[in-house]
């Protein structure tokens, strides 16, 4: 399981601009579940999102993170909510020294990844 810095945008309900954070995430030794924010997701094939939550079935973008400013979509629009614990890292990727905070929100994300929960779950399908 890794520790990655990502980006994670709500679709369901959305167009290009569903509340989005960056912030680290866990991974399934496979690399097909990503755990973030007491969320689960998986991989999903589609044109506006790519993950699906397994819990609720709404629909993310997730992706690594862009060097520009903005990871939105370019007809998207508002704040990015960053984990505090990231902001250092990510102003490096970026080569910048300052966050811009009228694209940015600094917030507090707790690492709550329900491994043991979705397992549980997920064999209740089978």
């Amino acid at each position: 399981m890794i520790n990655n810095l990502m980006y994670i945008e709500l679709k369901t309900g959305y167009s290009d601009d569903g509340p989005a954070w960056i912030g680290y995430v866990k991974t399934s030794k496979s690399k097909k579940t990503i755990y973030f924010n007491d969320h689960a997701f998986q991989k999903n094939i589609g044109n506006y999102a790519n993950y699906i939550d397994i819990e609720n079935g709404n629909k993310y973008w997730i992706s690594g993170l862009k060097k520009e400013e903005s990871n939105r979509h370019w007809a998207g629009h508002g704040k990015i909510m960053i984990d505090r614990r990231a902001v250092n890292e990510y102003l490096f990727l970026i080569g910048e020294k300052e966050l811009p905070l009228n694209l940015f929100e600094v917030v507090d994300i707790e690492d709550r990844f329900p491994v043991k929960r979705v397992k549980e779950l997920l064999n209740e399908k089978k």
